[in-house]
């Protein structure tokens, strides 16, 4: 049986630099940088922390009934609310007597990692065991339990923001949450066109969540190489600097209607953009860390599944994390693309974790689509040991709309996509 070709009709966002589609792009363009000081993270240090919040997210405009709010966490609500604006950029009608899919042929397969807790619910339960100045953990079962909302762990499962999503759009088909750090939202986009190809669903929800800033996530900060505090974190992360000094964390959602082209042409959508091709490699020597052998296997895959050369890319979008290990992705690029423009977005927000790679493919999409490529932000010199074309300083002219999509994970693991607009 033949593959069904793949197609993206609709993607929404939520970003440190802007929540809708325009204000996204428009801070792309512009160098706007979404690096500040946490107001979320409550804390009695003098040097508050830095990070990436994503600017006036109510959840109340985008999730329904309201009363579930209550019931997800920040990383839920985020990816909740981006599957909602992708369904409706994609013209997607998911009630009533109009429905564009069947519930039975629509599933969501989200990426998510650790969720972090919110310590509040906690403090209660917590203090009712403390005894001289300790906590006596014999005590929890028979009153600090008590205290803690029964629904209380359904807020922290990563897999709860698909089930969310499925729960609101009435998605009864395939339901899946790969947790894979940086490679969890391009692992659940590799999976949704799967699934799509071999006629298992005419429609899947695909995409990310991460928050990274969560104080139980950040307190881990030694685990993401983080750049030093500084008095201007505007200036934080450097992708492929000389002068770069590690990375900012922050949160994200980003979320895709990929579709198959024969039931997208027939509901009368317009698709922006075709899965090309698409692979993920991992290096099993690699105890921790970004593998320069994993990159180059998942992108000449990738090329190879998309019948394309490195000379058909107009671009390519990639990590850069402004970390020591942009070296070994930028070493696999040069390896594998030669002179391709890269593009990296986390100049502007840093790491996202499983919301990186979803956030980060929209910045390519909306480019082909406005046919400007924005530049790297905060890469003034690019180093020696990163021998690659950084698009840097102003944006260019993109007429090729043939890209290539990739982010790594720190367990040696690599997945790349290869899109091109649609005509």
């Amino acid at each position: 049986m033949s593959k069904r070709e793949v197609v993206v009709t609709g993607f929404g966002v939520l970003s440190p630099i802007g929540i809708e589609l325009d204000s996204y792009w428009n801070a792309l363009v512009e160098g706007k940088s979404g690096v500040s000081f946490l107001d979320s993270v409550r804390t009695s240090l003098e040097n508050r922390p830095i990070g990436c919040e994503v600017p006036d997210f109510r959840p109340k405009d985008f999730i329904k009934p309201k009363k579930n709010i209550k019931v997800m966490s920040r990383d839920i609500q985020m990816g909740v609310a981006s599957a909602a604006m992708a369904c409706k950029n994609a013209g997607l009608v998911l009630e009533g007597d109009d429905r564009s899919v069947d519930p039975e042929r629509i599933g969501c397969i989200f990426g998510c990692d650790l969720i972090g807790l919110e310590l509040e619910y906690l403090k209660e339960a917590f203090r009712l065991g403390i005894k001289n100045g300790t906590h006596d953990f014999s005590t929890w079962g028979s009153a600090s339990m008590e205290n803690i909302m029964p629904l209380w762990m359904l807020k922290y499962l990563p897999n709860m923001v698909a089930s969310h999503i499925a729960i609101a759009l009435d998605a009864r088909g395939p339901n899946n949450t790969p947790t894979l750090d940086r490679g969890s939202s391009l692992a659940a986009f590799m999976e949704a066109c799967r699934i799509i190809e071999r006629g298992a669903a005419d429609v899947i929800i695909a995409g990310g969540a991460g928050n990274k800033i969560n104080p139980t996530i950040l307190a881990r900060g030694k685990a993401y190489d983080l750049a030093p505090w500084t008095k201007t974190p505007e200036f934080y992360p450097r992708p492929y600097d000389s002068r770069r000094n590690g990375t900012v964390v922050g949160e994200g959602a980003a979320a895709f209607v990929l579709e198959s082209k024969d039931f997208a042409l027939a509901r009368g959508a317009k698709p922006k953009a075709t899965v090309l091709g698409f692979a993920e490699s991992v290096c099993p020597t690699a105890a921790f860390g970004v593998q320069q052998e994993a990159i180059e296997k998942s992108i000449l895959l990738a090329l190879k599944a998309a019948d394309r050369t490195p000379g058909d890319l107009g671009h390519a979008n990639a990590n850069g994390l402004g970390v020591r290990e942009d070296s070994a992705e930028a070493q696999g690029l040069a390896k594998t693309i030669g002179d391709v423009p890269v593009f990296s977005a986390a100049g502007h927000f840093g790491n996202l974790g499983s919301g990186a790679g979803a956030v980060e493919l929209v910045a390519s999409l909306l480019a082909v689509e406005k046919g400007t490529l924005p530049p790297t932000r905060n890469c003034a010199e690019i180093a020696s040991d990163c021998p690659i074309n950084v698009v840097r300083e102003k944006p260019i002219s993109l007429s090729n709309g043939v890209f290539l999509k990739c982010n790594h994970a720190n367990t040696g693991r690599s997945f790349s996509v290869v899109l091109e607009k649609f005509e």
